[in-house]
């Protein structure tokens, strides 16, 4: 049997922000002790389960 994959294993996806949004995405995980990384993250999912495209 397979161990699922952990955060490390995951694919990873590249994406391009303007400065002011990236700045805002660093200063925001910053304020909630977590990644840039972990932020866009969690804000990815909220919207695709809003969204209908995650349950």
């Amino acid at each position: 049997m397979t161990a699922p994959p952990t955060k490390r294993s995951l694919p990873s996806l590249s994406i391009r922000f303007d400065p002011e949004v990236k700045a805002a995405v660093e200063k925001a995980a910053r304020d909630d002790k977590r990644s840039a990384s972990s932020l866009v993250e969690i804000a990815t999912i909220a919207y695709l389960r809003e969204k209908g495209y995650l349950e």
